[in-house]
């Protein structure tokens, strides 16, 4: 459970109707293989100890105490497994003559607490109202298998091992209602929520299941586990397809239909603490029904758990800013593209710019921001032509990149203006004293700033703005020229990271393709040049910097990015997550090595980032200092580079 893992599972047994004996002995086996494969939280459906379409045996005094003699016979049984779990059963309390469905929590032999459910239905095929009360504002001590049981529908139970980790339970039919117990749960802490259900199958009923149980786990910024009816109930009239469902925050990590089973995935509750801080929205209720609950005194129970690794089965994507899924991939670059075209247009409307400058060096992000800027011009129903793209080749700019550049603006219609800024440098050089043999930090930024300086002045003289290139991968490390690439009047790409960069060039030329075919075959050249900033002398012609070789990957780089800033996650778990996510392609060494440089350069580069050009948010991760990320400039970074070291 280190790193906020907590290993959970939906589980369907295979039950017989009625038969409490035969069914609690395959309960009992199916939390021990839940615990012999790490399983730390079980949640078992709806009844699931005498069936849920028992009918009116439930008002019967021989099944409600073979229920009981179940529920004692599966605590006998577990009472050494390091496992919570919640089991479905009627429960009959003597204290107001009432029969409840219940949901029980029980660990080590323990009944921790037992849950009535809230909403019961009484119209279709289900007529719960027939047998059972509802459990609304229920809150007593009942006695239950020889133990004194807190009977509430308030209770939340949290791990003492664990923080983070707050467990709350609502039963089927309390998830469809209009409020939801969860609701009430999760702002009162309950970071996981289990839900014992017993919901037949019908033809598209899986699909709105599926969505309402992702939807929730989104609105409540919680883990929820669902666990359905499956094989053994009556199918008199109903089918029921054990549809086990974990979702966390809005995304589905696990699902099994029509199977008995163990669903297992991982809860990260590190995680979803995190969220519920950052968010202004998540807060306690102002009357806070878990500090009215006064069963046994408490509103929330304690229970412990034994803290280990949790092995992670759950999906990381290896690029976390890019669908796996082709036509999701597609949509995304769409949007994007919509998104960054519709800040640039608002912007040259209300600067009333007469032309769009763009440096076009040949590489990726020039490449993505010309084609931005062509997009908003048509928005404008203004012509290409007023775009104006200015290449600037020096001293480390090759033939290749040089005519890329030169074909780009062809194809898309933009004036271009080719600017030789050698001689320029070689001025400014012997005016500082820079010897042309010394090819240090001076060398490279000196061009830099002379590029910068050319495309301010030309869009000066042509009533213009100049629209930027940088990334948010190049923003996150630092990796451009202060008041050089770094400056602009509007940075389109500043909320775009560098995988994805890579991913909207190919949607935009695979796009083309028939359109244009030249303009195609030019950007899948540009895709396959390596990633440079071409300021040093090129070898026989060739490339001869390289990006990556100096920084590192992006696509570690890019995967660093959203977990350390999206998510705030600490660096050991940064680097667990990408040896889980990324481990085939690289190694430990080489992970640890560019994960050191990725957090050195993220906080010794702010300065550059506290001072960035307007640009446009199109995802969940920005570093702008005026919206999703403020922070000093002069913050230190012992804290973080210590627990780096801890790990080498």
């Amino acid at each position: 459970m280190r790193d906020g893992f907590v290993k959970v599972a939906a589980g369907t047994p295979r039950i017989r109707v009625a038969d409490c004996h035969y069914n609690a002995e395959q309960i009992f086996t199916m939390m021990r293989e839940a615990d012999q494969q790490g399983v730390r939280v079980l949640c078992l459906p709806e009844l699931c100890l005498t069936g849920y379409t028992c009918g009116d045996l439930f008002l019967q005094d021989t099944l409600l105490r073979g229920a009981e003699e179940g529920l004692n016979t599966i605590l006998e049984a577990t009472r050494n497994l390091d496992l919570v779990a919640a089991v479905g059963l009627p429960v009959r309390d003597k204290w107001d003559g009432k029969l409840y469905n219940c949901a029980a929590l029980i660990q080590q032999g323990e009944i921790l607490g037992l849950v009535p459910k809230v909403h019961l239905p009484n119209y279709g095929e289900f007529y719960e109202k027939r047998w059972f009360s509802s459990g609304k504002d229920v809150d007593h001590t009942i006695t239950l298998c020889g133990q004194d049981v807190c009977l509430s529908d308030r209770l939340t139970w949290a791990c003492e091992e664990v923080p983070d980790l707050v467990i709350g339970v609502e039963i089927c039919e309390d998830l469809w209602a209009p409020e939801p117990p969860s609701a009430a749960l999760a702002r009162s802490g309950a970071t996981l929520i289990l839900n014992l259900s017993a919901s037949n199958e019908t033809v598209g009923k899986a699909n709105y299941r599926r969505n309402l149980v992702a939807g929730q786990s989104g609105r409540l910024l919680c883990g929820y586990v669902y666990a359905d009816a499956g094989e053994g109930e009556s199918t008199t009239d109903l089918v029921f397809s054990g549809h086990n469902i974990i979702a966390e925050n809005g995304s589905l990590l696990a699902e099994r239909r029509f199977a008995a089973g163990l669903t297992i995935s991982e809860i990260d509750v590190q995680r979803l603490a995190y969220e519920r801080r950052r968010n202004t929205t998540f807060t306690p209720p102002a009357r806070d029904p878990m500090a009215e609950a006064h069963c046994l005194g408490v509103g929330r129970v304690s229970f412990h758990l034994k803290v280990g690794e949790t092995k992670l089965t759950r999906y990381v994507s290896p690029n976390p800013f890019v669908p796996a899924d082709a036509e999701d991939r597609a949509e995304r670059c769409n949007e994007i593209l919509k998104i960054a075209a519709l800040g640039l247009k608002k912007r040259l409307e209300h600067t009333r710019a007469r032309t769009a400058v763009v440096g076009l060096s040949g590489g990726l992000d020039s490449t993505l921001a010309i084609l931005i800027t062509a997009v908003a011009m048509k928005l404008l129903d203004r012509p290409e032509s007023d775009i104006i793209a200015v290449t600037m080749p020096c001293f480390g700019t090759t033939d290749r990149t040089r005519d890329n550049a030169v074909e780009l603006a062809q194809r898309l219609g933009a004036t271009l203006k080719r600017i030789d800024i050698g001689e320029a440098v070689k001025v400014h050089f012997r005016d500082i004293g820079q010897s042309m043999e010394d090819h240090s930090v001076t060398f490279e930024n000196g061009q830099a700033r002379e590029r910068t300086q050319v495309l301010m002045d030309i869009a000066n003289q042509t009533g213009g703005m100049v629209i930027g290139t940088g990334d948010l991968s190049e923003l996150a490390l630092g990796w451009a020229t202060y008041n050089g690439d770094h400056m602009s009047m509007y940075a389109v790409n500043a909320g775009i990271p560098k995988t994805l960069v890579r991913h909207l060039v190919s949607f935009i030329s695979d796009d083309k393709g028939s359109e244009d075919p030249k303009l195609s075959a030019v950007l899948d050249d540009i895709l396959d040049t390596p990633v440079s900033p071409e300021l040093l002398p090129a070898i026989e012609g060739k490339i001869s910097q390289r990006t990556e070789d100096l920084v590192g990957p992006y696509e570690l780089h890019d995967f660093f990015l959203y977990y350390a800033v999206r998510w705030g996650f600490p660096p050991r778990k940064v680097f667990r997550l990408a040896e889980h996510a990324l481990g085939r392609t690289y190694d430990r060494a080489t992970i640890l090595k560019w994960l050191n440089n990725f957090y050195r350069r993220f906080f010794t580069q702010q300065f550059k980032r506290s001072c960035l050009p307007d640009g446009p948010k199109v995802g969940s991760v920005t570093l702008s200092p005026r919206g999703d990320w403020r922070m000093p400039s002069d913050a230190v970074a012992a804290l973080w580079m210590e627990e780096l070291e801890g790990l080498q």
